[in-house]
């Protein structure tokens, strides 16, 4: 699974649970002492199960990524 950070943001996630569109990828965090991506973030609603940040984001940690293609991340949330 290489890829740039800045190539995320054209990518949408999708959960491979109900086929439910999350959205574009909005940022990424990253451990920043060994510069791997920790996480993935994209626009939330309020009814998401559990994993919202403070301000109305998804938080999608590394480890349920899936899959990452040309234009998509399939997600396990």
């Amino acid at each position: 699974m290489k890829s740039k950070g800045l190539d995320f943001k054209h990518k949408e996630v999708v959960s491979i649970r109900d086929g439910r569109r999350l959205g574009f990828v909005q940022d990424v965090t990253a451990n920043l002492e060994d510069g791997m991506i920790t996480s993935i973030i994209v626009p939330g609603s309020t009814r998401f199960l559990g994993m919202i940040s403070g301000n109305n984001e998804i938080v999608i940690p590394w480890q349920n990524i899936k899959c990452i293609g040309e234009d998509i991340i399939l997600v396990d949330v």
